[in-house]
């Protein structure tokens, strides 16, 4: 049985979106700081990785969006260490409302043990293995492999952007929430170059909300990269889409990350999901696959 770590949150304006919700990228926050604090619980702080010589970096993250989070309201980010691998070890996260116990969202992360002296992956040590599981390790589960797309159609949108200064987090990179941000902004723009810009989504009485991320890290960007963001959808259906992004850098078109969004198109009155217009989805031709 693993050790079980609770955290407790609030959301505060500042983390809201346009539609009043806790932002998705806000989730991968709350995440890595939940599992930051269960490291240092379970004894593994950040002194002593520091005293290690080793850090853990994400590899891939799943999360699944199941009920919107508002402005004010407190809830709780229940985590544990699900399976350790030679290298590498999945966390779970279980989101909740403090009051009614309300499950919000449930996600995943797959954690790689790093050596700060090489950069390269590392076996993780029994001890520390011991103490995030202290009745010990059970076999660790299959990994579904991360969504593969189609063959992208005739027009992918690509924006670019350079890493700035607050992107960057105390591994000297891109902070893993800041792709999603990066993606996030790059979905607005591509509904723009279609002329669907979210105030004719609005006027309409619709929006896209995302139902789950699949994110897969590559390599990391640094401070001041230039990054080129590329985005396509593909698997429509009545009520959805998968829109997917690729973050690659410019100087050597090396692929940093890519993510595999389920969009959602919502009733903004009522918050259900409605058909595709077919208006939307015939502007979009170009960009989606049949």
């Amino acid at each position: 049985m693993p050790l079980i770590y609770t955290r407790t949150f609030r959301v505060r304006f500042t983390e809201c979106d346009a539609y009043g919700h806790a932002n998705n990228v806000q989730y991968a926050r709350y995440m890595q700081e939940a599992a930051f604090e269960a490291s240092a619980a379970a004894g593994y702080d950040f002194s002593r990785y520091d005293a290690i010589g080793t850090y853990w970096l994400v590899r891939e993250s799943e999360i699944e969006y199941l009920r919107p989070l508002r402005y004010n309201e407190s809830f709780e980010v229940k985590t544990w260490v699900v399976d350790f691998r030679r290298v590498r070890s999945r966390r779970a996260y279980e989101f909740r409302k403090v009051s009614g116990d309300e499950l919000i969202a449930r996600a995943s992360t797959d954690w790689v043990y790093i050596d700060n002296a090489t950069g390269r992956p590392v076996a993780i040590p029994p001890a520390m293995i011991a103490a995030f599981v202290p009745e010990g390790a059970t076999a660790a589960p299959p990994r579904d492999p991360f969504p593969a797309p189609p063959a992208p159609p005739a027009r992918i949108f690509k924006m670019q952007r350079r890493v700035m200064w607050p992107d960057i987090d105390g591994a000297q990179h891109v902070n893993n929430a800041v792709y999603l941000s990066y993606v996030e902004d790059c979905g607005m723009e591509v509904l723009k170059a279609f002329d669907w810009p979210v105030t004719r989504m609005n006027d309409a009485g619709f929006g896209i909300v995302v139902r789950k991320h699949n994110i897969q890290y590559l390599q990391p960007a640094v401070y001041d990269d230039e990054v080129e963001i590329a985005t396509y959808a593909y698997a429509m259906k009545r009520a959805s889409a998968i829109r997917y992004y690729t973050i690659t850098r410019v100087n050597d078109g090396a692929l940093l990350a890519q993510v595999a969004s389920l969009c959602v198109w919502v009733d903004l009155n009522i918050g259900q999901p409605i058909r595709v217009p077919p208006q939307f989805q015939s502007d979009f031709l170009p960009n989606l696959v049949i």
